[in-house]
Parts: structure tokens; sequence; C-alpha cells
């Protein structure tokens, strides 16, 4: 740590250098609980966003956890990631954890609470294994283009986080954005390496365009990027002093939780009764009123953050051709500019257009104004009222096992397209009001029908009538393809009574 930075803290913390004699550990949180409706149709309720490489091949999940890899802060990183994350999210979540080669914790939200809640979830869970940590929370769903720079400014925030402090980084904004919170900047501190920071004067609330403008003619306000750095000793302090009852329901909801294989399930009544509130307004927008409890310090974060939060966003941080162009996928541009355009597998051909954003999955397209990308979320919203499937998950759904996708349904009839990973298998069900024909077409299947068990091999096929107790298995070392066709009088994926599940379902 440098003189400067020592001499800064010592001016609000007078006991700061023996503090800073104490090595804590780093420990990154990764919040993975968001939705990104404003990323409809690529983001769903069952598959949002964090989950999708909307960027490239990994996904914003995976590359959130690779961000600190090589940190040097002057302090040990910690072992395995916190990532709290939505039950709902719980198996691809932990597979795309897996694949990443990060050991991890992974903290099971029964229901969304907010940022406030999930982040006093991996407080405690810190506090249990090592009494304190410095933590790096980041949402899961942010890109940063200039890792080196990230680290310069995390290893920043983690001295002023040492002794006390709660940090956030601020990012200086090119233009007046109405979609952002802003920080107002307060008397300038020392430097932490190359790092400047500032006092924290208040944040505030998502401006209107004439406010935000005037927050960006001032060079007083910067974008909150919702990144912050914390002791968890610090925000446990903070969260029990502004909301007694956020702290309270974790507590008991993280006491009365256990783990469960690769998770830990918070205890869903103790953590339901825990209000829902944000990092931001439960905890940062106070900090002023209590200084005794802990100060806030903004470090700048010149990294190439994006919170991607919307299709301009993609577009603004995406290559472009010389138009401003950006295809993803099968996309021509004849005459067109300042276009997005992104295909999951038809071609999109784009004549003439500007200043547009088109996006095409299998059971929906959208197009929109770039201007108008943050009311896609009405879109949704309009969805889910009427009950359309298309909010809430995609043709083709993940499951534990592998993947389905509904290639064809009519009256009384549906058709899927099957795929279970090596050695996996679904459980053992039964459906009341459907009969279930399978063919395979690639692999083999290990098939129980009532007392039966029997294997179907390529080119084969194997009937389950209505009502009768059955389960699927792959017991190969290669991918088993198939197609199920579904008859009867309700097609539901709610029409299934379970009788064993290895992963634990009802």
């Amino acid at each position: 740590m440098t003189a400067s930075v020592t001499a800064s803290v010592a001016d609000t913390r007078p006991d700061a250098a023996a503090s800073l004699k104490v090595k804590l550990k780093v420990h990154p949180v990764i919040l993975a609980g968001g939705s990104g409706t404003r990323l409809w149709p690529m983001s769903r309720e069952q598959y949002p966003k964090q989950l999708i490489g909307l960027l490239g091949a990994d996904s914003l999940l995976q590359s959130t956890t690779r961000r600190l890899d090589a940190l040097d802060a002057g302090h040990p990183l910690a072992d395995q990631l916190i990532v709290v994350a939505n039950e709902e999210h719980r198996f691809t979540t932990a597979e795309q954890l897996r694949t990443s080669g990060k050991a991890s914790r992974l903290i099971l939200e029964p229901t969304g609470r907010d940022t406030a809640p999930a982040l006093t979830v991996a407080a405690l869970s810190i506090a249990a294994q090592d009494d304190d940590g410095i933590m790096v929370v980041m949402p899961a769903d942010h890109a940063v283009t200039d890792p080196d720079a990230f680290h310069a400014a995390v290893a920043a925030g983690v001295q002023h986080a040492y002794a006390g402090h709660i940090v956030t980084m601020g990012i200086v904004p090119t233009h007046a954005e109405t979609g952002y919170g802003y920080i107002r900047l307060g008397a300038p501190l020392g430097r932490a390496g190359t790092v400047d920071a500032h006092r924290l004067d208040r944040f505030v609330e998502k401006p209107h365009l004439e406010l935000a403008q005037r927050y960006v003619e001032s060079k007083e306000y910067w974008w909150n990027s919702g990144i912050f750095i914390m002791r968890a000793s610090t925000w446990l302090a903070a969260i029990g002093h502004f909301q007694p009852a956020i702290l309270a329901a974790c507590e008991a909801a993280y006491a009365g939780g256990k783990a469960d294989g690769d998770f830990f399930r918070l205890q869903r009544d103790a953590f339901s009764a825990s209000p829902s509130n944000s990092i931001d307004y439960a905890v940062m927008e106070q900090l002023g009123s209590a200084p005794s409890v802990a100060s806030g310090v903004v470090v700048p974060l010149r990294a190439g953050w994006s919170d991607v939060g919307s299709w301009d966003a993609i577009w603004q941080i995406s290559s472009k051709d010389e138009a401003g162009n950006v295809a993803r996928g099968d996309v021509m541009f004849e005459g067109s500019a300042s276009t997005f355009a992104h295909s999951e597998g038809r071609l999109i051909a784009c004549v003439g257009t500007q200043d547009l954003v088109i996006v095409e999955t299998a059971d929906a397209v959208l197009v929109a104004d770039k201007s108008r990308v943050q009311d896609v979320k009405k879109i949704v919203g309009r969805i889910r009222a009427a009950g359309g499937a298309q909010a809430a998950n995609h043709r083709k759904v993940h499951r534990p096992w592998g993947h389905y996708d509904s290639v064809d349904s009519g009256e009384r009839f549906q058709v899927k397209r099957i795929v279970v990973n090596p050695g996996a298998r679904l459980s053992l069900q039964m459906h009341h009001h459907r009969a279930e024909h399978w063919i395979v077409v690639r692999g083999t299947a290990l098939v129980t029908r009532g007392e039966e068990r029997f294997i179907v091999s390529e080119n084969e096929s194997a009937y389950i009538p209505l009502g009768t107790t059955h389960r699927l298995e792959n017991p190969g070392k290669m991918p088993l393809e198939m197609i199920e066709v579904q008859s009867g009088s309700y097609l539901g994926e709610d029409d299934i009574v379970r009788f064993d599940d290895t992963y634990g379902r009802q």
C-alpha cells in the first residue's frame, strides 16, 4: 500500500494502519439473480441474459468468473467463488461454472429479493468460513473489455475496503444516460497504485434527460457500475444498522439453510420474509447519515465497462462495419446503417435499414428502433400477461440431464427433439393425460416402462402408454438424441408425477 493511501485512510479511520497488517482473503462474489427482460427474445425468465453468450462463446456469467484471474491486490484470492443465484437456474448455472473450471459455492435464493439480501447472505457465508474477508461484488451480467484496467481498479478498491470503507466503482460518463444511477463525487483522496479515488458524497436515482445532461456537464457525477468492494464485516454492520429486518431474515435463512450437493439452499420461509431492496437503496444512499457505521469511497473504472442492459448497449460495445452495422449469425446488409442484427438460425436480410435492432430466435423476432429498446420489457410484460410461453422459455429448454426442443405442436399432439447427456437420466415419472412415442435417432436409450427395462438403439422406438411409470436413461458415452411424439388431452409440462429424481426435483 502506498503512503498516500495510508494517509488518506488514516484521516477517517485512526486504526487503519493496524488493520492493514492483517491479510484478509479477497472473495469474488457474483450476483446472478437477474432476469434481463430488456434483452428479450434472447433473454427469458428461465434462461436469463447472464447465462447466454451475447458477446461471444462464453456466457456473461462465465466471462465474469474469469474477470479476477491473475488479480494482484496484495492479498490472497479465495479458493472459490461465491455465486448467489435463483433456484430456478441452479443446474445451468452450476454447469456453466463447472465448464469454466471455477470452484464455487453456489447459494440458491428460493425467491428473488433484489441485491441487498443476496449480498447479505454472501457476507454471512464468508463470515461463517473466514470470520472476515474482502468481497469484490460483481453482477453476473456485465461486460469489461480491459481486464488489466479492471484489475488495477479492483486492487485500489481492495486497499480502501481493507480500511473499512464501502467502495463503489464509478464510470466516467460519456453521454447523458437516463438508464443508470449516478454517484456524486466528494473530495479527492490519495492514489492507490495508479488509481485515484474520491470520497462518496451521495448516490442519486436515475435522472430524467435534462438532469442527466446537467450531471454530465458538471463533471461531479459518475455512473454507478453496480460493482462494490467491502469487508464482509463492514457490510453486515451497515445492513444491520440501516436495514435490520433484512439482516435478521438473512441470518435466519442462512442458519436454517442446508448443503445439497453443489448447492447451499437458504431456508425458504425465512428468506421470503426479507424485505426486497437493492444495495443502492438499502445502504449506499444512506451512508452519509451514519459515518460511524461506514463511509463510502468511489474508485474510477476505466475498463470498457457495460451493463449489457439493452440491445443498444450491445451494439455500442460491438465491432461494427464501416456503416456502423453489427451482424451476429446469418445476416446480410444492403444499404443499411447503424443496424444491429442477430440471427439464431434464419437469414436476416436488412435492406436500407437504419438505427434498428433485429433479433431472431426459433420462436420470436424482435424489430425495434434503437432509441426505444428500453421498452422491450413492456412487450415482455404483455406476453406474460397474455400467458405466452415466449416470456419464460425458449423453444429449446435446458434441463439438468440435457435439453429438449419443441419442434411442432397442434391439437392433442406435440413433437420434441430430446438430447440426453452421456450417463444422465430423466426422473422416474408418469403422466395422467398423455402417451409418448420415443424414436432414437442417435445413441442408445435405456428405457424403464412399468416393470420392464430394455435397450432402444438407433432407428428403433418405444411406446409409453398413458398412466405408465417410465424413465429414460443414456447409458452410453455419446449424447442420446431422440424424437418424442406426445399425444393426449393435455400436454403441459406440469403433467408430471415424479417418483424418483436424481436432481432432487419434486
